[in-house]
């Protein structure tokens, strides 16, 4: 037994039409029922999906054999294009603007069908209940993991360190190659023409670091000031980052252990 959709302004026996008809499905619905719906000869709607394609405003829908009976209710069959859902709401406002809502009612209730949940089987509670704890032990080693983390900072890390000093608490890291890794980064660069001297560059300052000015009075020269590159605490959790990722220039001797159990040597 068919019943009518309530469609507001639009008019009652178009949405009864479209509501009974049986060649839609959850994901296509035919240029046929388009041309029922919107009172059209299928050739016409047909011309104008192929329109609307070479426009490139829809994509070229397959095409399909669908069986209706005739206005003397004889069997026909003939071709259809199968308009996908987005395309069918461009084909139908083209046609005509004011069926629209009948077609929006249609998808609503082609889905609503589809939405009906099924009874779970005890396999389908099962597989549930493994999925969750799965998630609560993953959740677990994350958090713990971070834990971990936090502590090994706060045993890293004292305000005023260089990024040299921080480096050797880190198990295998070359030391001597950090400062060119951060000025590939941007967090350093060489003001320098000679030899090295790193200044904090702005991607990183106030950031990532910042800078300890003293002034330097060299016996028989003029006094200058001397900047040393500082690594504020956000600049230590990114570096200790990298170091977990395997991305710090390492030593050749390393032993491929990510610890830190020489943490404060070299740290004062």
């Amino acid at each position: 037994m068919h019943t009518s959709v309530p469609i507001g302004n639009t008019p009652t026996n178009v949405a009864t039409r479209f509501a009974n008809s049986e060649n839609v499905s959850r994901t296509t619905m035919s240029s046929r029922e388009i041309a029922d719906l919107v009172d059209s000869r299928h050739d016409k709607v047909k011309q104008s999906i192929e329109r609307l394609v070479d426009r490139g405003v829809i994509v070229q829908p397959p095409v399909g054999d669908e069986q209706f009976h005739d206005s003397m209710g004889r069997p026909r069959s003939e071709s259809v294009y199968h308009v996908g859902k987005r395309d069918s709401f461009v084909v139908v406002a083209q046609l005509s603007p004011e069926f629209t809502a009948a077609l929006v009612d249609r998808w609503q209730e082609l889905e609503g069908q589809a939405a009906h949940p099924r009874e779970l089987s005890r396999m389908d509670l099962i597989q549930i209940a493994f999925e969750a704890e799965q998630q609560r032990l993953q959740l677990s080693i994350q958090v713990e993991a971070q834990a971990t983390k936090i502590h090994s900072m706060e045993n890293l890390f004292k305000e005023g360190m260089t990024h040299t000093q921080f480096c050797k608490g880190l198990n295998g890291v070359n030391v001597m190659q950090v400062g060119k890794f951060l000025e590939g980064r941007s967090w350093l660069y060489n003001e320098s023409k000679s030899g090295l001297r790193f200044r904090v560059g702005s991607y990183a300052r106030d950031k990532y670091m910042t800078e300890h000015q003293h002034e330097v009075t060299p016996h028989g020269k003029e006094a200058f000031v001397s900047f040393t590159p500082v690594l504020l605490k956000k600049g230590a959790i990114r570096l200790y980052d990298l170091y977990l990722a395997g991305e710090l220039p390492m030593k050749k001797t390393w032993d491929g252990l990510f610890t830190h159990d020489k943490a404060l040597r070299g740290a004062a």
